[in-house]
């Protein structure tokens, strides 16, 4: 999808909790800039293994010097190793149930649940048939949010073979969406340059053309209908067979659902099936929509080359919302009240990441590394009120000084 390009630095700031601070001092910096570093190339953000950590000693020439600009990497390396064993610790502890059985479970039930909609939709009262459009809303986005981004992470499994046929299932057949770009637009670039502008800085849910009230309110109601329009555009970068895959997948999924409307829900006529499925595929669009810009934008951005090491790139530009049930069951723990922890390690399922939580935000806090939090109410004022500081114009760069 379409990626904006950054500015030229105007304004240079920090975003914590819905306020902008100055430019970010960790304790323990130095008042010289770091070296600049070049951007990765995405190929390890599924792993949560460590970084490989630098030589003890430089024995080259000038080697006082180089160890010298190296001293704020290495400390950071050795923050991201030594936080990885800490979770590993607990992932290894962690029984398959813990790892992956709760996030299937959930799955699962959504599945089971489906005749239960269908059914209720059949009816005339207004009771079931509202309970109804209910049930299958929350399965669809069950299904298109949680299952697609387990699925895109390789979560769900430990089996990579697995692992695609589920990406396929539940991006393709589920979400209507192409599995390839999907998963290299969201795990390559979103979580490979997380908050660096012109690549993960989440411009591709940006439309500056549209005021803040119509953006937040009313836009997220054609999702349904966008999804599947972004999708065909995006096949002409895929090899022929999994466009044709993929086409296969999106009419299988559609057309299921349209067909159940009919001949299980009775309904009569087609574009009242049609409404129906436009009803329960947006049923939790805003949500959707708005998570998806309140934990990355009006938090610090960077240029790609003047960006920190991992461990500060999450902290600093990832935050997390409070724990909601409607929204941890249907969007997952990584995406709601987890989203920090997935971020650093993006390959654990949504309980997990809720099972590291503590550790995690306890480790940042201790090192004195930001942990962003703030509530959905909090920042949806916050995108009203600077909508177009943060949704139209491009966003500041934020200086960094001596991050180590």
């Amino acid at each position: 999808m379409p990626l904006e390009e950054g500015d030229p630095v105007r304004r240079r700031g920090q975003q914590v909790n819905g306020e902008v601070s100055g430019t970010p001092r960790l304790e323990g910096t130095r008042d010289t800039p770091p070296r600049a570093t070049q951007a990765p190339d995405g190929s390890g953000t599924e792993g949560w293994e460590p970084e490989p950590a630098l030589g003890d000693k430089d024995t080259t020439p000038g080697g006082a010097l180089q160890r010298a600009g190296q001293e704020p990497e290495r400390c950071e390396e050795a923050l991201m190793a030594e936080l990885s064993e800490l979770v590993q610790k607990v992932v290894k502890s962690s029984s398959w149930w813990e790892r992956h059985g709760v996030d299937t479970s959930i799955l699962a039930c959504s599945f089971l649940l489906l005749p239960a909609g269908f059914l209720c939709l059949w009816s005339a009262q207004a009771v079931p048939f509202l309970a109804g459009v209910l049930i299958l809303g929350v399965v669809h986005h069950t299904l298109t949010v949680k299952g697609s981004h387990l699925a895109s992470h390789n979560a769900l499994t430990q089996s990579k073979s697995w692992g695609k046929v589920w990406a396929v299932f539940f991006i393709e057949v589920c979400s209507a969406f192409t599995s390839e770009q999907a998963t290299y637009n969201h795990v390559k670039i979103h979580h490979g340059y997380t908050n660096v502008i012109g690549l993960g800085d989440s411009s591709t849910w940006k439309l500056p053309f549209l005021n803040r009230y119509v953006y937040m309110f009313i836009a997220p109601l054609a999702v349904p209908i966008l999804t599947p329009l972004v999708a065909l555009g995006l096949l002409r970068n895929v090899e022929r067979k999994a466009a044709l895959r993929t086409l296969c997948c999106m009419f299988l999924g559609l057309y299921c659902h349209y067909w159940l409307l009919l001949h299980v829900s009775g309904f009569q006529s087609p574009w009242s099936a049609l409404l129906c499925m436009l009803l329960t595929r947006s049923l939790l669009a805003h949500p959707y929509i708005h998570v998806n810009i309140f934990q990355h934008i009006g938090l610090p951005m960077f240029a790609p080359d003047r960006k920190p090491k991992r461990i500060h790139l999450m902290s600093l530009g990832v935050l997390n919302l409070p724990r909601n049930a409607l929204l941890d069951w249907s969007f997952g723990h990584s995406l709601i009240s987890c989203h920090v922890e997935h971020h650093l390690f993006p390959s654990l399922s949504d309980n997990m990441c809720l099972k590291i939580k503590p550790i995690v935000s306890q480790y940042l806090r201790q090192k004195k590394l930001p942990y962003n939090e703030d509530t959905y109410a909090s920042r949806l004022r916050l995108f009203l009120r600077r909508y177009e500081e943060l949704m139209v114009h491009a966003p500041p760069i934020t200086e960094l000084v001596g991050i180590q």
